[in-house]
């Protein structure tokens, strides 16, 4: 027979109603897990972007 290891002997919450294991979202998974920031408004950027020949 083997000696019981400090983990058989601790107590274990099965009714833990904490955050969930996986999340709905992750930050990856987002503008700013990409590195992105998003402004309140992008039309500047945009039109400062445009390309030569759109004149």
């Amino acid at each position: 027979m083997t000696e019981p290891q400090p983990d058989d002997l601790r107590p274990v919450d099965l009714f833990d109603d904490g955050l969930p294991v996986l999340p709905d979202q992750t930050v990856d998974d987002t503008d700013h897990g990409w590195g992105e920031w998003r402004g309140d408004d992008d039309d500047a950027r945009l039109i400062e972007d445009r390309p030569p020949h759109w004149g």
